[in-house]
């Protein structure tokens, strides 16, 4: 009898820890459950790259072709620094630390290419959210213009960007991004077609232009770009 209470307790105890470890790991945001973070101490695992997450394999990002269209950049992080302007009430210039120091999320994101791939991968970044609101978008403000070292750009709406809680990453399958994977930040722009992911992103532009058209949206892609598009978007 006192063996079958002591082992009810061990269970219980177990129980109860994993509850608050899961609470711990797995916390959402209000406005996107897909969300997880922010993360503490027990959701850094070093630099080890992880192959699967959940059960779910993942890719190896490093392996995918380059389809840059001046192949990977180099990015002095010593000089580097991201801008925020346009449209805004308080121009940004965010050293690298600066915008690690925001809270931390993951989202296991398939990222899907117009030449017929994709790649599934864990990352992690910062909220595009958080890093808008230091700079306090005009109400005229419509559309994110993100351009990138190799002066590449792209756009979408800034309604977008916030209600889905677009990330800026920094580092995918818990490694941090190396050059060919947009290092030091790329936009996950999850459900967006892969030009969208704008790549060695230098500057985040605010406008209240809502046709802006990037460089491949110039060449005829079209600038809705998403994955699964409803009755109302673009081909």
């Amino acid at each position: 009898m006192h063996r079958l209470l002591r082992t009810t307790c061990v269970v219980l105890l177990a129980l109860f820890i994993g509850t608050i470890c899961g609470c711990a790991v797995r916390s959402q945001t209000s406005q996107d459950k897909d969300v997880k973070g922010p993360l503490g101490p027990a959701r850094d695992l070093g630099s080890v790259e992880i192959d699967q997450y959940e059960g779910k394999p993942l890719t190896d990002f490093k392996a995918l072709p380059d389809n840059s269209v001046r192949g990977p950049q180099s990015v002095d992080l010593s000089a580097y620094r991201l801008v925020i302007d346009g449209a805004v009430r308080s121009p940004q210039r965010l050293t690298y630390a600066e915008v690690l120091s925001h809270t931390r999320y993951q989202k296991l994101i398939t990222l899907h290419c117009v030449e017929g791939w994709d790649a599934t991968g864990l990352f992690e970044g910062v909220l595009m959210r958080d890093l808008l609101a230091l700079a306090g978008p005009l109400p005229s403000a419509v559309t994110v213009i993100f351009h990138g070292q190799d002066d590449y750009t792209t756009s979408l709406p800034l309604a977008t960007v916030l209600d889905r809680n677009l990330l800026l990453a920094y580092r995918v399958n818990n490694n941090d991004l190396i050059a060919r994977n947009g290092y030091p930040f790329q936009l996950a722009a999850e459900d967006k077609w892969g030009y969208k992911w704008c790549k060695w992103v230098v500057r985040i532009e605010l406008s209240t232009d809502p046709d802006y058209k990037g460089f491949w949206e110039r060449q005829g892609y079209g600038n809705d770009a998403e994955v699964n598009p409803g009755p109302t978007s673009d081909p």
